[in-house]
């Protein structure tokens, strides 16, 4: 039986007019980064943001221009760590459209574990698999953030997931750390809210996806969205954030298990139907 979790929030009456807005922030900053590339992280941030803002009034993300939102940003979340990836030279990149020639900028502390995660998440929603391989070979210590910024599992996390994508041995143990890891008297530097509400879900959830546990996974799917209402409607600050909007964690670990042939019978705001079922895929180049 299907269970429906509904999203936090009434869209307003300028919610198409603002995600439109965003996107044409969107397109001017991605043609200012053919000239400098250092502000790359600011065009990913906008992108992700706009791509959450088309979502508000289209919970299905039924439009074409939903999907041109997420493309965009899986885009930009890719080239992040193609011109991070080296101090010299230029790295071809299709963004927004049309091939651009980026100006690589070298190591850069924004190319960290979180940012990893959120590229990874919108290439799998976007079923682009050579992206999933190139972010996945992308050396754990690349990621490391130098201000300490990140909790230890966060990066078990990473392992987790580029050893299960590129095949490598020791998933189990890696799994097992990035458990261990998360357990809140373990990674005490996160508040405890925003580890149970929006990290370890997605752990939880490849957890079951990896063991093929068809009982277990759209139980497990549904607690998650649950705890990222929770999260996100804590608070007024919260509920108007449109971060909120979008469990893109939950959504990417869905996507995987749906092409993976595990049943998903879970339907959600927070879950567009059409990202998850990939109905936009092939509508054109990403």
């Amino acid at each position: 039986m299907t269970v429906t979790v509904a999203r936090h929030g009434v869209p307003g009456p300028d919610a198409e007019r603002f995600a439109e807005r965003l996107s044409e922030q969107v397109a001017g900053r991605v043609d200012r980064l053919e000239r400098s590339a250092d502000a790359i992280d600011f065009a990913f941030s906008t992108a992700l943001m706009a791509l959450q803002a088309h979502c508000v009034g289209d919970p299905e993300a039924a439009k074409l221009e939903t999907w041109e939102a997420t493309v965009n940003a899986m885009q930009l979340g890719s080239a992040l760590f193609a011109v991070t990836g080296a101090s010299e030279g230029t790295v071809e990149c299709r963004i927004n459209g049309k091939m651009r020639t980026l100006p690589r900028i070298g190591p850069q502390s924004f190319a960290d574990a979180g940012n990893w995660l959120s590229a990874f998440w919108l290439a799998v929603v976007c079923r682009e698999q050579q992206r999933m391989t190139q972010l996945c070979e992308i050396p754990l210590e690349r990621l490391r953030s130098p201000e300490g910024q990140y909790e230890e599992f966060m990066y078990h996390w990473v392992d987790v997931l580029q050893t299960y994508w590129l095949q490598r041995p020791g998933l189990v143990d890696k799994l097992i750390a990035a458990i261990e890891g998360s357990n809140p008297e373990v990674a005490r530097s996160v508040p405890r809210d925003l580890l149970q509400g929006v990290l370890y879900p997605p752990i939880n959830l490849f957890y079951h996806f990896v063991r093929k546990h068809e009982e277990g996974f759209s139980p497990a799917l549904v607690e998650a969205l649950e705890l990222h209402k929770a999260y996100w409607t804590l608070n007024e600050e919260r509920e108007a954030d449109i971060d909120g909007t979008l469990a893109l964690g939950p959504l990417a670990m869905a996507c995987l298990a749906y092409d993976g042939g595990l049943p998903v019978e879970v339907e959600s705001g927070y879950l567009p139907k059409y990202l998850l079922e990939h109905g936009w895929l092939g509508e054109f180049p990403t």
